[in-house]
């Protein structure tokens, strides 16, 4: 039998779609340990990338940050399972791990590019460092730190199927109990799903960038900070 023709039969499966075991079930598993992953990655890598954006100090962390993707996210999960013992939290910790850095890149680096005139401005209208930050950075941040917020939510819905390899839930305990009992079908059915529900995911995203950026920055790229003041961005502009 064709595999795809197995997995499309097995999606097809009533049984597949109902109970404690069902499809619907286990999304909503795997968007709970996808939720507390990338909400806890927020809350490290936002306030961060914002302050060092801010200040333009410490951007070695946000490149030191970046080394965290070489990490191999299974042997990381193991290695907490060994420590903390089997639960929730290990998972978590394993995918905020992977969630920080395009969290923080993305706010970091939307802070950096928000144009110097803008901020010079705010600035010359007596705010303060921190109203520059909350009223006029972080505004104009939006599509970058957006952009960020998608990375980061893609890969942890990819990479939380590894909660199934430490008997939780989610899409991959499909993957998983279909390894074992090599049931092809039901392992490449939980793969569509999975994807299926990073596309969804992914687009809902992109609505909501689409509603909460203002439309005078959608599709603007902004200018860089290192550029404040060169003769040649200036004649580039006038041209």
């Amino acid at each position: 039998m064709n595999p795809f023709t197995g997995a499309f039969d097995w999606l097809g499966n009533a049984e597949h779609w109902s109970g404690s075991e069902g499809i619907p079930t286990r999304i909503v598993e795997h968007l709970g340990y996808t939720g507390l992953a990338v909400l806890f990655g927020a809350i490290i890598a936002v306030p961060l990338g914002a302050l060092i954006g801010h200040t333009g100090k410490g951007g070695a962390v946000v490149g030191a940050a970046n080394g965290l993707r070489a990490i191999p996210e299974l042997g990381l999960l193991v290695l907490l399972v060994l420590l903390m013992g089997i639960g929730v939290l290990p998972v978590t910790i394993a995918l905020v791990v992977l969630a920080i850095p395009p969290l923080l890149a993305g706010t970091y680096s939307g802070i950096r590019n928000v144009d110097p005139s803008v901020v010079d401005a705010a600035r010359g209208m007596g705010m303060t460092g921190w109203r520059v930050l909350w009223s006029v950075e972080l505004p104009n941040a939006l599509p970058l730190m957006l952009a960020g917020l998608r990375s980061a939510t893609l890969q942890v819905i990819a990479t939380a199927t590894i909660a199934a390899y430490v008997s939780l839930g989610g899409l991959g305990r499909y993957v998983i109990d279909g390894q074992y009992a090599r049931d092809f079908p039901q392992m490449l059915g939980g793969a569509i799903v999975v994807a299926a529900l990073a596309l969804v995911v992914e687009g809902l995203l992109l609505l909501l960038q689409w509603l909460v950026v203002s439309r005078g920055l959608r599709g603007n790229p902004t200018r860089r900070r290192d550029r404040r003041g060169s003769p040649a961005a200036i004649a580039t502009e006038t041209a």
